[in-house]
């Protein structure tokens, strides 16, 4: 995630963790295997270092990071325009949004503080507190759900914010997977990328178990001068079109991308 030590330190353990990830998985049968066909490429603020994203209503809803950085905003998705855009304090660094109930979460990382929006005027109508860091949320139209960077996912009652269950996800074999981070919940299960990777897990909610992961390495190579850019961060998807738009920290594109079932 986060700031460039805490990037230094970590990155080599994420790619072991990355590895160990994929060896553990291949020894699995997974249910379903996926390609992906990007159907659309579009502009993307570069400025933005994405933390949380989600579609809503035709437009993408965006939580961005760093300190003096950090912002929630209203996208147009075919022009990358910000149309609306509330900046958190500097002392916060912002991390994961989901919306629920017409309302906007998002989560800072390590104060411990999370923040609600209206939806429309994206105004700040409260606060809420939670016991870990704070990297990505989604809900499953009960519970927030919310991530720390662990292997953990946290499910938090929405009006009294204590966790009333925590998820630990594993391999099929029974392997820990850590860096959970960007979640989204989609179709009765939780998508979520693991930082430092192009990778994302498709997990039930119920197990805690990995059924599937989606490899995306490709996107980025789509994008002209990627080695200069960060890291894969950003999912959100459209139930009407059945697609997802996928990004990353200071990326210049959006991609739509629609999931086929070989």
């Amino acid at each position: 995630m986060k700031n460039n030590k805490f990037i230094k330190i970590s990155a080599l353990l994420a790619v072991f963790f990355a590895v160990l990830l994929i060896v553990a998985y291949s020894k699995t049968e997974p249910e379903k295997t996926y390609s992906i066909k990007v159907l659309n490429t579009f502009p993307h603020d570069k400025e933005a270092f994405t933390q949380g994203l989600v579609f809503d209503n035709g437009y993408l809803y965006e939580s961005t990071g760093l300190h003096g950085r950090s912002s929630i905003r209203k996208v147009e998705i075919r022009t990358g325009k910000v149309l609306k855009k509330t900046v958190i304090p500097k002392k916060f660094f912002g991390e994961g949004i989901t919306i629920f109930n017409n309302k906007i979460y998002q989560l800072t990382w390590r104060a411990k503080t999370g923040f609600i929006y209206d939806k429309e005027s994206l105004e700040n109508i409260g606060s809420f507190n939670y016991q870990t860091q704070g990297w990505g949320i989604t809900h499953d139209d009960k519970n927030l759900i919310l991530s720390d960077g662990s292997s953990n996912l946290y499910f938090l009652d929405p009006d009294s914010f204590e966790t009333v269950k925590v998820l630990s996800v594993k391999t099929k074999e029974g392997k820990d997977i850590k860096f959970l981070n960007e979640l989204e919940y989609i179709d009765g299960k939780i998508f979520s990328n693991v930082w430092q990777t192009n990778q994302v897990l498709i997990i039930d909610p119920e197990n805690g178990i990995i059924e599937n992961i989606l490899d995306l390495s490709n996107l980025k190579k789509k994008i002209p001068g990627s080695k200069k850019i960060d890291v894969f961060n950003g999912i959100a998807y459209n139930p009407n079109s059945k697609t997802f738009y996928f990004t990353g920290k200071l990326w210049p594109k959006l991609f739509e991308v629609k999931l086929i079932f070989n």
